[in-house]
This record gives structure tokens, C-alpha cells and sequence, in this order.
């Protein structure tokens, strides 16, 4: 689309240039022309915004982050030539560290325009909700000295409680699903099924709808009405209701938060007309990065908070954004009471009311994303149709902007990823021609969209490099034995003689793919002096934790030999004490810590264990409890990183036993953190700059590599179980028939937020989340396609596993099915590996 349907054109930028000729000094306008000059035509569309709404579509390598830099320093340099307020812009992303680098990027460009840094917040959504609920407590309801953040996970305590709670309260619906399709009364199977219910479905069940629900504004009662639309036997979203309000009862008792908690806070402060006002004064637009991760919720709060609040001190109502017919998410939020927390069945949906955008909305709001590189709406809310349609309407009001040029990859990868994601697309629409369904294309796996090479003369040094190699290169290996020897082979060809001067990464779908490898490449890179990183095994950090309890358990019961075992395995593992036989050591504590007199002469190595052992038994008596936990992570000669781990580590436990200091309640918290979530390390290092070093191979998840890129991926192991997968129902739950419960209700809570017409029943539903999965797995394989610059390595060995969890156990495997197709468009890039054989 032109720029001159959204912004100010380009004519008058060099009119303001021209007159300036005389000056040495630039003006403001020419720098900023410059700026723009230097971007690309996706990226200048973003960087001539002056009001309203706009969407950004960008394909992987377009250059996001620069654009939106960019645009962020320029958008600041006119606010402050056309008004002295203090009104700020807000930029908001995925991650802590997108918005660190996002934000290094802003600064960098208003230096440029010899601007102060400042005019700007970078925040990630959570955190900006955080910011305004606490600016607010009275009307957030949060009072964040009392209250303790959780991320709670299938086998929290809050939801296995909230199970058991459910279960009591529901003897009759509980009976049916131990039914199930039939039972014939035998104990045996009737205790068997009463084990899975408790510990996995009905948990599984609870995290899935909690989730789901809470973060699209969804309170229990609204749950139960749209069950009653539905017709299964088991009644699934009523149970889901019945779960989820157990769960928020238990949250509300105990003074605890989770993340969704933070959005409804905020939410709560900008229902308040007066502090609305507040918040959208000191806003003059919304910036929003990743936009196709983001949940209803959080999109609300976006659209609140960029529409134009006015002037300040304007006396007058600014809330015609929050009227039934506006183009915001109308929230009702007048039901968002602190005691509720959540919408009442009487609310609307928090579905975009986006059909009523107008070119001169007084929604200030930019949002940038890619929906085809969604790959966590299978495991969190997140939903590409939502950006998806927002992408529709702007593009109904010309306000729609794509990035259709990228310069990250040489351009048969480009060719590579553009084939995979039609030939897709057309699969899938095959397959629902066939079912006769009508196909729509908001559920198709991709928006169609191709990524085109940059044009000559674009401002990225080395924009599509020429490639190595073939570019691409296809491997069928007989085993995944095999595939190790030729992936060891080409990653020793490439490094070659100074392996500093390339990156390269090794792409799983599982983390235990990546530490099978890990085993398997050590000693090969060892050899060739490569290094190898394990991302899976450095980010499991949450070592900090397990290391901690098991030395304070062993210094609250160290006659015990299970603990003194755990603490001594704690100490060889950092290399405090020799690798020796522990459970010698371990089976008489009171002989190995204190021996008598008469007891045989204890070894060097045995005495430097017990004197450390002694040394942490005076610790647990003289200090006070609060700073026992960093006296063990100086013990244990934490680097920085643990260090600061552990003091967020203490600094949670401290919080949570407050009132109630004992031992026991700190090894209660610990043995919680330890066993029910997953605790966020703090990281002192940049984790892209870890993750992309040069002279180094990197193990790391497809997940883990969005937003990252090397100039050699590998890409192994793409079999047709893994990638798009098979849905299944796990054999021990197979009684209540041929679906999850949790799977269901996620597509039937989904349907009803998509505004469709009736809620699927069961089979239905379990078919849409079917194609969900689907569609996820093979958006997950472009991110990983779309990650090389130089060369591209791709394999399905003949024999896999069919679970890593069992790598030895290998039989035949069908691979991806895009890959035999990858195969067919590009013979020239199937390696012969008969060939590489006889020339071995």
C-alpha cells in the first residue's frame, strides 16, 4: 500500500530538507529523514506513523526490532516538536530480554537525532500491567508487599488441592468419570482409575481451563453457562468451572497472584474514569511488539491504554473508547472487583469490536508481529487470530503495512521456507475440501504471506549471503547413529580450521533430543576444539533450588542417610569434596561426621567431606534463618548469575514463610518450588549473545530459537511423530474414551471466544484441537527454517525412536511429511549419501 495513506508524505520531509541546505548543522527533520531513508520499505511504512492504528506484518529476518527502534525514536522526536507535555511512548514485547535490546535500539537512534533518551517506557506486558496496578493499589486490589507470585504448573499444590476440594464437593459428577465408558466394579481397576483422575486428568484438566479461561477475562459462572450449551456426558466444562473456582478461592485465601492476576489488576485501575485518564495522559501511543502472542486480556489493556486520553487536566469524559461501540475491547470492567477478579457471565466477550476502526480512530496503537511464527497457543492462550483479524480490519482502512523483505538467509532457504509454507497451506485446505467443510483461512496453519530477498542497495551489510554448500541440504540417514556421524562430519567441515569465525546450532523439537545429542557430539567437539552448549542443560538452573534444599534438609535431620547422600552428591557435583563412594559415607552418618575415638582413620578425601558437612551444621546453629540460604550459595561457589538466583530464591521463601519462620515451613516452600514450578533463574548475561557466540555449537529447542538466527542450522531428527505429531490419548486414561478432557475444553472455551455459532460437542472439539496442534507444530518448524543465514541442514534418519525417552529403542519412522515433499522441489539439494559412502 502507498505511504501516503496513513502518513505525511515524503515531499514534504525534503521541503523541510531543502530549506535547511544553508545550515551546517542538520535540523531535526533531515535527521530524521535519514533514519528513515536507512530502512527498508516495510520498515519506513512503520517508522511514518502519525496517529491512529497500524499493523505490521513481517516475515522472520524482516527486521523488526530495527523498524520498530526506528519508528519508537522518530515518533518521540515529533511529539516533542508538536507539544511540550511529558507524554510518553510505551513500547511493549514478549521478554525480558527483547525489551532490553529493543530498548538499547531506541536510545542508539534518538542519539542519532541528538534527542535525550528518554520520552519512552519499555516494558513486557506483564510487567507494564504490574506497573500501573501498583501505581494504583487501592483500585487494583493488589498490595504487592502482602501478596506472593506464583507460576502455577499441573502439579502445583494450589491446583491438586483445588482437585481434591472438587472432588469432595462433587461426589456424583466425580462418579461418572470414574465410569468412564464402562467398569465393571473390579477394585483393582477402580483404584487404578481414582490415581489417574486425581494426579493427572482432572489436574491436567484444571491448569488447561485456568489458563485458558482467566486470561480471556472468563470467570467460573460464565464457564457453567456455556456448558449448558453443551451436551457431553461428563459435563467437562462444568467440571472445568467447578475446578477453576477452587483454585481462585485458594489464591484469594493465601494472599497469592499468577501472571493473568497482574492484567485483571491493571484492568481494575483502568475502569476507574479518573485514574484511566491518568494512565492514558501520560501515553501518546501504543508500540506493541510480538503482537501474535498476545492474549485478549492483554490486548485490552493495550487498546485502553493507546487510546487518546486528551490533554491534561482536561475536565472532560475521554471514555467514549470504552462504549459498547467503540473499537476498543469493551471491558465491563465494573465487574472487575477485587474479590472477583474476573468477568461475570454477563460481560461481552473480550473479542475485538475491530470491525468499527476508522483511518482517524483516536486508537493510537502500532502492533507488529508475525502470526506465522505463533508456536505457543498450544500451551498458553495465545491465539494468531487474534492478530490475525486486527491485521484484516487495518488492511479494510488502509491501515495495514507489510515487511515482506528480509536479508537474514541466503535465498534457496528463503525458496525453502516459502515452499513449506504454501505446500501446507494447500494440504490443509485439500484435506477440508475432502470433508467437505468450508475451508477458513483464519484457520489455515499460515496468513499467506512470501518472503521476498532485499532489493540492491539495501542498508544490511551482507544481506543474503551467498549460501554454503548447496544452501540447503537434505539427509536421509539409516539411524539416528548415523545421523550423529554425518552431522559430526559437516560441522567439522564448516568450522574447519578456526572455528571462531562462524556460529552454528543444532535445532530439537525435545529437550531430550538435545541432551542425547549432548552425549553423543562432546567428545567429537572436544577434539576439534569446538564448544558445545547445551541451552537445555544451562537453562535447568533451577539446580539452584534442588542444591539448596538438599543441603538444608541434610542440616535439619543429618542423622538421616538419604539426605546426607543428596547433600554429598550436591558437594561433588559443584567440586567442593573428591568424587568418592558416598554411600559408604552416607549409610552411618554419626560415624562419618563425628567418628569416635575407636573408629578407623578417616581418608584425606572422607575428612574434607565431613569437615564441609560440620561446617554447614554450625551454619544451621548460629545464623539466623533468613540468611542461611545465601550462606549456602557462597558454599557452594555460586557464580554471579546463581548468586542472584539465590537471593531471589530467599528472598521468595523468606517472603512466603513470613509470620510462620521455621525450618520446617522453609523446607515446605523450598520442596513446593522444587518439585511444582518452574523457578526462573536470574541472568546476568545477554541471553542472545550466549545462545549465537561464534566458534560455538549450540543444542537448543526450536521454541528457545525464535528471534534468534546462525549462519549453519542443522535440523535432525524431523519425523512425522514429532512434527506435526500425533494426538493421543495416553493409555491410562483411555477409559473415559477416545479424547482428553483438557484438550476438549480448550477448544470449546476457544470456539466461543472465536464467536462461533454453537460450541462443538466432544468429538468436534477434539478435531479442532487436533488441527491446532498441527497447526502449531508446523508454524514451529518455519521459525526453525527460517533461523539460518548460510546453510540449512535438514535430516529424517529411516530408524528413530519412537520416544526419546527410550533412544535405543529404535524402529522405522515416517518422516515429516514436508520433508519428502522438500525433497521432490529441490532434488538438487538431496545429499547421496551412497555417493559420500564410497568416497569415504
Amino acid at each position: 500500500m502507498s505511504d501516503s495513506k496513513f502518513t505525511i508524505p515524503v515531499v514534504q520531509e525534503l521541503l523541510y530538507s531543502e530549506l535547511s541546505e544553508r545550515s551546517p548543522v542538520p535540523s531535526l527533520q533531515e535527521k530524521i529523514l535519514a533514519i528513515r531513508n536507512s530502512l527498508r520499505p516495510g520498515q519506513q511504512q512503520m517508522a511514518d506513523w502519525q496517529s491512529g492504528p497500524l499493523a505490521i506484518s513481517a516475515v522472520p529476518g524482516a527486521g523488526k526490532s530495527t523498524g520498530m527502534a526506528a519508528a519508537a525514536a522518530i515518533a518521540i522526536a515529533r511529539q516533542y516538536e508538536r507539544s511540550s507535555s511529558r507524554r510518553q511512548l510505551v513500547v511493549v514485547t514478549f521478554t525480558r530480554s527483547a525489551a532490553a535490546n529493543i530498548k538499547a535500539k531506541i536510545r542508539k537512534d534518538l542519539k542519532k537525532l541528538s534527542l535525550p533518551q528518554t520520552g519512552f517506557f519499555v516494558y513486557t506486558l506483564h510487567g507494564l500491567a504490574l506497573n500501573i496496578a501498583n501505581r494504583h493499589s487501592n483500585l487494583s486490589g493488589l498490595q504487592l508487599e502482602n501478596v506472593t507470585l506464583i507460576t502455577p504448573t499441573q502439579s502445583h499444590r494450589f491446583i491438586r488441592t483445588a482437585v481434591e476440594q472438587w472432588i469432595a464437593n462433587n461426589p456424583d459428577r466425580y462418579l461418572r468419570l470414574l465410569e468412564g465408558h464402562q467398569f465393571d466394579g473390579e477394585e483393582t481397576e477402580r483404584l487404578r482409575r481414582q490415581s489417574v483422575l486425581r494426579t493427572e486428568v482432572l489436574p491436567e484438566l484444571a491448569n488447561t481451563v485456568i489458563h485458558e479461561a482467566k486470561s480471556s477475562g472468563i470467570s467460573p459462572e460464565l464457564l457453567r453457562e456455556w456448558s449448558n450449551q453443551t451436551t457431553d456426558e461428563y459435563g467437562i466444562l462444568s467440571v472445568a468451572a467447578g475446578l477453576y473456582e477452587q483454585y481462585q478461592n485458594l489464591m484469594r485465601s493465601r494472599d497469592f497472584i499468577d501472571y493473568d492476576d497482574m492484567i485483571l489488576a491493571a484492568l481494575r485501575v483502568l475502569e476507574n474514569d479518573s485514574a484511566r485518564r491518568v494512565e492514558q495522559n501520560q501515553v501518546f501511543a501504543v508500540f506493541e511488539d510480538e503482537a501474535q502472542d498476545s492474549s485478549p486480556l492483554q490486548t485490552q489493556l493495550l487498546e485502553i491504554l493507546a487510546s487518546d486520553g486528551g490533554d491534561e487536566g482536561d475536565e472532560g469524559d475521554n471514555s467514549s473508547l470504552l462504549t459498547p461501540n467503540s473499537s476498543l475491547l469493551t471491558p465491563h470492567s465494573s465487574l472487575l472487583t477485587p474479590n472477583s477478579s474476573l468477568l461475570t457471565p454477563n460481560s461481552s466477550l473480550l473479542t475485538p469490536h475491530s470491525s468499527l476502526l476508522t483511518p482517524n480512530s483516536p486508537l493510537n496503537l502500532v502492533r507488529v508481529g508475525d502470526p506465522n511464527q505463533a508456536i505457543n497457543s498450544t500451551f498458553t492462550p495465545a491465539d494468531p487470530i487474534y492478530f490475525r483479524q486486527f491485521c484484516e480490519e487495518c488492511d479494510r482502512i488502509k491501515r495495514l503495512a507489510t515487511m515482506d523483505q528480509a536479508g537474514r538467509s541466503t535465498r534457496i532457504i528463503i525458496e525453502a521456507a516459502n515452499f513449506a509454507l504454501k505446500w501446507i497451506n494447500n494440504q490443509w485446505l485439500a484435506v477440508t475440501n475432502n470433508k467437505q467443510q468450508t475451508p477458513d483461512n483464519r484457520q489455515v496453519p499460515f496468513r499467506l504471506q512470501t518472503i521476498r530477498p532485499v532489493e540492491a542497495g539495501d542498508p544490511q551489510t551482507n544481506a543474503n549471503p551467498a549460501a554454503v554448500g548447496r544452501g540447503l541440504e537434505l539427509y536421509t540417514p539409516d539411524d539416528i547413529h548415523h545421523t550423529v556421524k554425518l552431522l559430526s562430519q559437516r560441522v567439522i567441515e564448516l568450522f574447519g580450521e578456526d572455528p571462531t569465525e562462524n556460529s552454528a546450532a543444532v535445532l530439537v523439537r525435545e529437550n531430550r533430543q538435545g541432551r542425547w545429542l549432548t552425549e553423543a557430539l562432546t567428545s567429537v567437539c572436544k577434539e576439534h576444539n569446538i564448544t558445545l552448549y547445551d541451552v537445555g542443560e544451562r537453562d535447568r538452573r533451577s539446580h539452584v533450588p534442588q542444591e539448596i534444599l538438599a543441603l538444608l534438609q541434610f542440616c535439619d535431620r543429618p542423622h538421616s542417610p538419604d539426605y546426607l547422600k543428596a547433600a554429598l552428591e550436591a558437594l561433588v557435583q559443584r567440586q567442593l569434596i573428591p568424587t568418592q563412594d558416598l554411600n559408604a559415607l552416607a549409610s552411618l552418618p554419626e560415624e562419618f561426621l563425628y567418628p569416635s575415638p575407636l573408629a578407623a582413620t578417616q581418608s584425606e578425601t572422607v575428612q574434607k567431606a565431613a569437615r564441609l558437612c560440620r561446617s554447614l551444621l554450625r551454619a544451621r546453629l548460629e545464623l539466623p534463618l533468613y540468611q542461611l540460604i545465601s550462606f549456602l550459595a557462597l558454599t557452594l561457589n555460586y557464580d554471579q548469575a546463581e548468586l542472584a538466583t539465590a537471593d531471589k530464591l530467599a528472598e521468595r521463601v523468606n517472603q512466603q514463610i513470613a509470620g510462620n519462620s521455621s525450618m520446617g515451613g522453609m523446607l515446605s516452600a523450598l520442596s513446593e518450588i522444587v518439585s511444582s514450578e518452574r523457578f526462573e533463574p536470574v541472568e546476568t548475561e545477554d541471553s542472545e549473545e550466549r545462545y549465537t557466540r561464534r566458534g560455538q555449537l549450540t543444542i537448543i529447542t526450536m521454541h528457545k530459537a525464535k528471534g534468534l538466527d546462525w549462519d549453519y542450522v542443522f535440523l535432525p531428527f524431523l519425523h512425522e511423530n514429532l512434527i506435526p505429531g500425533r494426538f493421543w490419548v495416553p493409555p491410562q486414561s483411555q477409559f473415559l474414551g477416545d479424547f482428553t478432557l483438557s484438550e476438549v475444553a480448550r477448544a470449546q472455551i476457544r470456539a466461543t471466544l472465536h464467536e462461533e455459532s454453537v460450541i462443538p460437542d466432544v468429538s468436534q472439539a477434539w478435531e479442532v484441537a487436533k488441527n491446532l496442534k498441527t497447526s502449531e507444530e508446523y508454524r514451529l518448524l518455519y521459525v526453525a527454517m527460517t533461523r539460518a543465514k548460510l546453510l540449512l541442514w535438514m535430516s529424517a534418519a529411516q530408524k528413530a525412536p519412537f520416544t526419546w525417552s527410550k533412544p535405543d529403542n529404535l524402529q522405522e519412522q515416517a518422516p515429516c511429511p514436508v520433508f519428502p515433499a522438500l525433497k521432490r522441489q529441490f532434488p538438487e539439494c538431496v545429499v547421496n549419501l551412497a555417493a559420500m559412502t564410497k568416497q569415504a
